[in-house]
């Protein structure tokens, strides 16, 4: 938090440096966020950039209440759902979803896993956005219920709900791509 605010002060300033230092600080855990909602690796790096050149033409007005973390999450879920207004709700096929690399030892082991990660994207794909958004930001962005309902303005037993339906409906939707 400390290096945030520092990060900040010195971005007002216009050390360009520090805008390397948030975009560097960062990049991974929003592109994370956006890859899961979008599932379309080349639209997540847009999103992501997008998000970052807004973040750089308004850092010297800019007046932070939340984290800067929270604020950047925040940015790529707004410029995610901007997306979904545009070209409501393309829905993503199985067969359109790249594969997700791992870290796993051996060809066996990193097969099965991109397999099991193909199948959780494209469950993941099939469920509203309100319900996506939700799982997303609790499991990859790790924030709390509270601030998930704080940032889309709702209650959180709505977030309670979205998750666990969401979580219901990705169970459902796995069972019956197993069974196949």
């Amino acid at each position: 938090m400390l290096e945030d605010r520092r990060l900040l002060w010195r971005l007002k300033r216009g050390d360009k440096e520090a805008l390397r230092g948030v975009y560097e600080k960062y990049k991974d855990n929003m592109l994370t966020v956006a890859t899961s909602l979008l599932h379309d690796s080349g639209a997540a790096e847009d999103v992501l950039h997008d998000v970052f050149v807004s973040f750089a033409m308004s850092a010297p007005r800019l007046k932070l209440r939340i984290s800067l973390r929270k604020y950047l999450i925040t940015s790529i879920i707004n410029r995610v759902r901007d997306r979904f207004r545009t070209k409501k709700h393309h829905v993503v096929e199985l067969d359109e979803v790249g594969p997700i690399s791992s870290n796993s030892e051996g060809p066996e082991q990193s097969a099965i896993l991109s397999e099991e990660s193909q199948l959780l994207a494209g469950a993941l794909a099939r469920l509203p956005l309100e319900q996506r958004e939700t799982i997303v930001l609790h499991l990859k962005a790790d924030m709390k219920f509270k601030q998930i309902a704080r940032m889309q303005g709702i209650s959180i037993s709505t977030v309670q709900g979205r998750y666990r339906y969401g979580l219901s409906k990705l169970r459902t939707i796995l069972d019956g791509e197993l069974k196949k």
